[in-house]
C-alpha cells in the first residue's frame, strides 16, 4: 500500500505549542502515524555517530493511506490549518509526497530513543539498549505506525499522576488505551488487573503486543466506544484524548469509577483547563492535583463518596 506523507511547517511565538495543535489536526484525520522535527532536540545523550541530525525547521508529518479519499483529507488538513492561523496566527504550510509502506514503517524508528518521563519510569523503544538502574521501572515500546511513541507531554503527565495516584492492588482502566503504555504503567506500579478499550481494533493489537512484551500477565483489552461495553468498576480510571471527548466522557467514568476513585484525564490545552475543571465539579467529581507541561494540562480528581454528597 501507498501512503501520502503530509509535512507542515510552520511559524509561531510558542513552537512546541504550535507543534501539539497541528498534530492534533492530523488526529482528527484517519491517522497512521505522527513524526514531529524538532530542531532543538536533545543530542548531548551517548547516541553515538549515526544518530539522525535535528532537522532545520520544526515541522509535524502526518501519515494517511492513499485511497480515494485521500484529496479530501487534504482539503481538510489545509481548512484546519488555515483556521488555526485565524484563530492562533501559527502559520502552517503542507507539502504532500508518497511513500511505500515498508520504507516508513523503518524510517520513523530513527526518531525513537529511551527517554525519562517520570522519577523512576523510563520509556524505552524495543529495538534500542538502555542500561537501566536498579530503581528505575523501564517500559518497553513498539508502538507500531499507527500510534505515538508514548513520550508526548500527556503521556508523561499521565503517568506522573498514575505513579502518585494508584495504590498496589487497584484496578485499572485505560480509555482510548492506543500503545497500552499507561495500562504498562499501571502494572509495573501495583495496579492487580489492567482494562484498556480502544475504538480502533488496531490499537487493542498493538496493545496486546506491548504488554506481552512488558511480561504483564492480568489484563484485559477491548475494541469499543469508549466504556460503553464496560461493566467493571475501578479505583483508577485514566484518558489521555482530548478536552472536548473527556467531557462527553464524564457520565460514563462516574460509572465505573468506584466511590473514592481517582479519574486521572489528558490530552487538555491549557486553554481549556477551567472548561474541563468546570466538567468535572459538574459531574461530581472533585480535583486533587492538576499538572502542566508544554501547553498541556493533566487532571487528577475523585469521585464524590455517597456520605459527601449528602
Amino acid at each position: 500500500m501507498k501512503w501520502i506523507a503530509a509535512k507542515v511547517t510552520f511559524d509561531g511565538p510558542d513552537r512546541e505549542l504550535a507543534t501539539d495543535l497541528v498534530a492534533d489536526i492530523f488526529y482528527t484525520l484517519d491517522l497512521k502515524g505522527v513524526v514531529v522535527d524538532d530542531p532543538v532536540m536533545d543530542l548531548d545523550q551517548d547516541w553515538g555517530d549515526d544518530a539522525v541530525r535535528p532537522p532545520t525547521a520544526p515541522g509535524v508529518t502526518g501519515y494517511f493511506a492513499d485511497t480515494r479519499d485521500a484529496s479530501e483529507k487534504c482539503r481538510y488538513l489545509e481548512t484546519a490549518l488555515g483556521q488555526l492561523q485565524t484563530r492562533t496566527g501559527i502559520r502552517g504550510r503542507v507539502t504532500y509526497s508518497r511513500i511505500d509502506e515498508a520504507d516508513w514503517a523503518e524510517a520513523w524508528k530513527e526518531y525513537f530513543w529511551p527517554e525519562r518521563i517520570s522519577e523512576r519510569i523510563v520509556v524505552k523503544p524495543t529495538w534500542r539498549d538502555y542500561a537501566a538502574q536498579p530503581e528505575e521501572i523501564i517500559i518497553e515500546i513498539d508502538p507500531g505506525m499507527a500510534f505515538g511513541t508514548g513520550t508526548h507531554a500527556t503521556t508523561a503527565l499521565s503517568i506522573n499522576l498514575i505513579e502518585t495516584y494508584l495504590k498496589p492492588g487497584d484496578h485499572f482502566l485505560d480509555v482510548g488505551t492506543g500503545s497500552g503504555i499507561l495500562m504498562i504503567a499501571a502494572a509495573k506500579l501495583g495496579a492487580d488487573h489492567v482494562f484498556g478499550v480502544d475504538s480502533d481494533s488496531v490499537a487493542v493489537t498493538v496493545a496486546e503486543k506491548n504488554l506481552g512484551v512488558n511480561k504483564i500477565a492480568d489484563f484485559r483489552l477491548l475494541a469499543g466506544n469508549l466504556v460503553d461495553e464496560v461493566r467493571e468498576t475501578f479505583d483508577v480510571v485514566a484518558a489521555n484524548i482530548l478536552a472536548e471527548v473527556i467531557l462527553v466522557l464524564l457520565p460514563a467514568v462516574a460509572r465505573v469509577l468506584k466511590e473514592g476513585g481517582t479519574f486521572i484525564c489528558s490530552g487538555i490545552i491549557t486553554a481549556k483547563k477551567e472548561v474541563v475543571r468546570e466538567g468535572l465539579t459538574a459531574h461530581g467529581f472533585n480535583v486533587v492535583e492538576l499538572l502542566e507541561k508544554d501547553g498541556w494540562v493533566a487532571i487528577a480528581c475523585r469521585k464524590a463518596t455517597a456520605a459527601n454528597n449528602r
